[in-house]
């Protein structure tokens, strides 16, 4: 079986750290810059929540895709803001019966293809301009997935796995198929958690509902998850955006069957942690508002929900990217 994940930051590094060690699994990773560079020299350095260290060597890496050619699975493990020039890169790596794992945060390009609701057959601008990206990856192409780990990325080629082990994973039909069996196998040998899931629609929005609020707070406020909850006015007005998207849910077909402070709980439960957006944050990087914040946003007026606290989040975090990424 042959593999290739694109992108070897936290995500994909943890995964690729996972799937080298499968027996029957050639490995290749698609990266560039000094990623790439590390990981030819050095390899994945990957320490794992239990505190042990790990090395490995995919069997090959390349930027350039046409040197891998082509695979039985690609996982895209890339910033949402990142996915159109990586997709329209891909083409070498897909052949005729080609799967793709998506493992992006927030809301993918492929949420509304084939889903009924009122936002039957339209298309989301906010994570796919133009549809650039579905094009190139329909979504008969995807298998759609979910992360429920944490881990950050202090250098290239080397990934800090702090929490979390499961992998939601589900056929954008519901159903079961070979190609879904034989990845969830491969992962699962891997040492993941898998869950396969006939409502991968619905895991997706959950895992949003719990970070459309958190991350981009985190990231305009330079705080960490702790002090967020801790603040009984931010916290209620978390509380509010999330009970916008709730609705949203709620007409598009994947309802959420906790309140806001369950959630809120449950967050509790990870500890005092800096989310991912907050990372990206202070390190100059760019923001996945588009596929959190942005994508509700057009969910809402696809589905007539009014959104004044989703939007007015967004609206800050955009002024925030505009203030700190001048010039």
């Amino acid at each position: 079986m042959r593999i290739c994940v694109v992108g070897a930051g936290s995500i994909g590094g943890v995964l690729a750290s996972g799937l080298a060690g499968v027996d029957g699994v050639t490995l290749s990773v698609l990266a560039r810059g000094k990623t790439l560079a590390a990981l030819r020299s050095d390899g994945l350095r990957v320490s794992a929540p239990d505190g042990t260290a790990r090395q490995v060597k995919p069997d090959a890496v390349a930027d350039d895709p046409r040197v891998l050619g082509e695979q039985d699975f690609v996982i895209v493990a890339v910033k949402a803001q990142s996915m159109g020039p990586v997709a329209t890169s891909m083409g070498p790596l897909l052949g005729e019966s080609t799967a793709v794992l998506s493992t992006l945060n927030g809301v993918p390009w492929w949420f509304l293809d084939g889903f009924g609701g009122p936002a039957a057959g339209h298309h989301l601008d906010s994570v796919d301009p133009g549809g650039a990206i579905a094009a190139v990856l329909p979504a008969a192409r995807v298998i759609g997935g979910t992360v429920h780990l944490s881990a950050s990325s202090p250098a290239p080629g080397v990934v800090a796995w702090r929490s979390g082990n499961g992998l939601i994973i589900g056929e954008l039909s519901g159903s079961s198929s070979p190609r879904l069996s034989a990845l969830s196998a491969a992962l699962d040998a891997a040492g993941f958690d898998v869950t396969v899931s006939s409502r991968i629609r619905d895991d997706v929005w959950y895992k949003l509902w719990g970070n459309l609020t958190m991350n981009p707070i985190c990231a305009i406020t330079g705080v960490s998850t702790g002090p967020v909850l801790d603040d009984d006015l931010v916290r209620a007005f978390c509380s509010a955006a999330m009970l916008e998207a709730g609705a949203i849910g709620d007409r598009l077909g994947c309802p959420i069957d906790q309140s806001p402070e369950d959630r809120h709980r449950v967050t509790r439960k990870l500890g005092d942690f800096v989310p991912s957006m907050l990372q990206d944050a202070r390190a100059g990087q760019p923001l996945e508002l588009d596929a959190l914040t942005g994508a509700v946003r057009e969910l809402g007026v696809l589905t007539g929900v009014a959104t004044p606290c989703v939007d007015a989040l967004h609206g800050l975090a955009r002024l925030w990217v505009r203030a700190h990424t001048a010039g």
